[in-house]
């Protein structure tokens, strides 16, 4: 199954496309939430089919309803990097990818691999599992580990050799994870609120440092995204509307 990273921009979006009724003025009153929400933003990450699957169907529908400019990430099945932290993975790839085919065409962003927090790196295992879905999807994939394991020169070699980008955390679970790794022609930041993980809001400062990222990562010809998590409260939307203004600003 493959997909076509496009050109390199930067992608700003929020984990999900809930639009938080106190922050709704920004987005169209008609049409159902993703579609107010994609007239505004051009990414989403896709967070629901970490804990069910979605039939193709729905994810076609899903097409339908935004720009054709419109990316989606996609968060692979916690059955995959929970329950059986990464080993026999081969069928339930394979299931995840044909459902996801509903996303047709470019608008298939990355993919987006979150690991626990005490799952390490296992020689045998996790390099098999990265070699197992490369093999199976040319697309985009970004992988989220927690544990310090997974950030070693050895680990960043492998992710490269895979055209796997590793995802930059805020906050940073372990030293380094806060700067993006493995393979460098794809940024993913994940901004889960700090300092209350999934509930604090970024303030005006943090968020200029993180335009600033955004901005020297496009610079250089890397496809960027940024994905707000902080979805526990309406702070999410808010932030990355701000992002995308101080973004914007700085193309002009």
């Amino acid at each position: 199954m493959a997909a076509v990273l496009p050109s390199a921009r930067v992608r700003i979006g929020t984990a999900g496309w809930s639009i938080p009724k106190e922050r709704s003025a920004p987005f169209r009153v008609r049409g159902s939430h993703l579609e107010r929400y994609g007239a505004v933003f051009n990414a989403v990450e896709i967070n629901s089919s970490f804990y069910r699957a979605h039939q193709t169907a729905t994810y076609e529908r899903w097409t339908a309803s935004v720009p054709e400019d419109f990316r989606f990430a996609v968060k692979i099945p916690k059955a995959n990097t929970h329950e059986r932290r990464l080993k026999d993975a081969g069928e339930l790839l394979d299931r995840f990818l044909s459902e996801i085919s509903g996303l047709l065409g470019p608008k298939l962003g990355p993919l987006l691999v979150q690991l626990l927090p005490s799952l390490g790196f296992v020689e045998g295992v996790a390099d098999h599992f990265l070699a197992e879905l490369r093999q199976r999807f040319a697309g985009g994939i970004v992988c989220e580990p927690r544990h310090a394991s997974w950030f070693t020169s050895g680990v960043d070699s492998l992710l490269d050799e895979h055209k796997i980008t590793r995802v930059a955390a805020d906050p940073a679970p372990i030293v380094g994870a806060g700067e993006p790794g493995g393979w460098r022609r794809l940024s993913y930041y994940r901004l889960h609120g700090a300092p209350r993980i999934y509930y604090s809001p970024y303030e005006a400062e943090a968020l200029t440092r993180i335009a600033e990222r955004l901005a020297r990562d496009t610079a250089t010809g890397v496809e960027t995204w940024c994905i707000f998590d902080n979805t526990a409260t309406s702070v999410a939307a808010a932030n990355a509307l701000t992002t995308k203004a101080l973004a914007q600003a700085r193309r002009q």
